[in-house]
């Protein structure tokens, strides 16, 4: 689904969401102000494409370091129109972009929560889907992964051109199975789903 396939009312939410990135960015940085000129299709497309992407029906998607809300927010955005997933949960450690993501989801009206934590002192969420972007390496986030997936869960994590090498790494100390998607919104950028994540 891109952000131009969607109904007048998700595409309200996305512009309110928009200008909010536009108003709290100078404060507390949110994106890198290159690409803030470009926000639709270097956040918002590309966040949006995770959402295709995932095995729906959802019930639990979480999205750790949600920082600016990609692509949590615009996940949660998405599931208003299409009922799935069921659930949204933002980890975010730091409360000043808690604050914002809670301003968003007040904005918006959308359904989501926001858990002010780090992720490794947060409750295993037992998510259905995970998500990270622009987060950690892929043997950082596989280990957020085992803690915080649900049995049978997938987790998906767009990376940039280094990808193959994140994989080999990861590899001497995890065992996963990996499906890669080209990036619609950047030729040098793929999409992880990463399944049946354990210890080597």
């Amino acid at each position: 689904m891109s952000p131009d396939d969607v109904s007048r009312e998700t595409r309200e939410r996305l512009s309110i969401y928009a200008a909010l990135v536009q108003k709290w960015n100078p404060r507390i940085n949110l994106v890198s102000r290159a690409s803030l000129e470009n926000l639709r299709a270097r956040h918002i497309a590309d966040s949006a494409q995770l959402h295709d992407l995932a095995p729906h029906p959802v019930a639990h998607w979480a999205d750790l370091g949600s920082g600016g809300g990609f692509p949590g927010l615009v996940i949660a955005i998405l599931a208003q129109e299409t009922g799935t997933p069921g659930r949204v949960t933002l980890v975010e450690s730091d409360a000043r972009k808690s604050a914002f993501l809670r301003t968003v989801i007040r904005e918006t009206g959308i359904a989501a929560t926001v858990l002010t934590r780090r992720i490794e002192a947060a409750a295993p969420l037992g998510a259905d889907v995970l998500s990270a972007r622009a987060l950690a390496d892929l043997a950082t986030l596989l280990g957020h992964a085992v803690r915080h997936l649900a049995p049978g869960g997938t987790a998906i994590f767009p990376k940039g051109a280094s990808w193959r090498q994140e994989i080999a790494e990861a590899q001497s100390k995890w065992q996963f199975i990996s499906r890669v998607d080209k990036s619609r919104t950047d030729p040098d950028a793929v999409i992880l789903h990463i399944t049946g994540v354990s210890r080597a």
